[in-house]
């Protein structure tokens, strides 16, 4: 006798939810662009056959994902905005509080992403670019004596440097988004932390290593300090079950 299929329960969507999905594939397939106006709400209830309450709601969230933007009264309906990467920082947000993606997997993203950067602006960088890193590195020394918040912004210029010697805007867009959650969900436990200070000193030193591998070329040893300096940097904040998948992480 043949088994029947097991199915999974239906979840309803709601009306409001089909319309922000019909406007986000539109975007997808090219019909719609930035700087493009929707319909006016009107002839968007029309052509949706539903609600203006409904129409409205999704106009909300399409606002909310940086989507599109509303102006009250505006008659020429929504505007298509430009890709933002606040957007894409609100969805991965959005995607850590409610546990889909755990603070593991967000610092194991980092550790590959970053040291993929690494390892590019070892080939890449000019000695300008070196000069800048230098001073980067300076810039971090000088802020451990004022505060963590001080230290932070001095390394993210540091990795936004790395990521734009690297010459690839979606690296420079990902690591901007990752960091930027990943620090947003410990940065008041590191800035706290008894030994703040400590590791702080000891990020320094290993940003100044990953500065040396880079100015002799050596691509290699530049992003695997760069993932161990990650690793020691912020595995005490994850669960000690899950420290051995980031420590894989580290030799490639």
């Amino acid at each position: 006798m043949t088994k029947s299929p097991k199915f999974e329960p239906v979840q309803p969507v709601r009306a409001y939810q089909r319309i922000v999905e019909q406007v986000e594939d539109a975007l997808a397939r090219g019909d719609l662009a930035p700087g493009q106006r929707l319909p006016s709400e009107r002839e968007l209830v029309a052509q949706f056959e539903v609600s203006r309450s409904t129409v409205r709601e999704a106009l909300r969230v399409l606002e909310s994902n940086g989507v599109v933007r509303s102006r009250p009264g505006d008659p020429n309906g929504p505007e298509i905005l430009p890709f933002s990467s606040s957007a894409l920082r609100k969805q991965v947000a959005r995607l850590a509080r409610v546990d889909e993606l755990t603070l593991s997997e967000l610092i194991g993203f980092r550790m590959i992403m970053d040291g993929a950067a690494i390892q590019v602006a070892s080939r890449l960088r000019t000695p300008e670019e070196l000069d800048d890193l230098e001073a980067t590195l300076v810039a971090m020394r000088d802020a451990i004596d004022v505060d963590f918040a001080a230290f932070s912004e001095a390394d993210l210029a540091f990795h936004e440097l790395i990521a734009r010697i690297s010459r690839n805007s979606l690296i420079q867009t990902c690591n901007e988004v990752v960091r930027g959650v990943v620090l947003g969900l410990i940065a008041d436990k590191v800035a706290h932390a008894a030994n703040s200070r400590a590791l702080m000193l000891e990020s320094l030193h290993h940003h100044a290593e990953v500065v040396d591998a880079i100015r002799t070329g050596n691509g290699h040893a530049a992003a695997r300090i760069a993932r161990q300096n990650m690793f020691d940097y912020y595995a005490g904040y994850v669960p000690d079950s899950e420290q051995e998948t980031l420590r894989a992480l580290i030799e490639d």
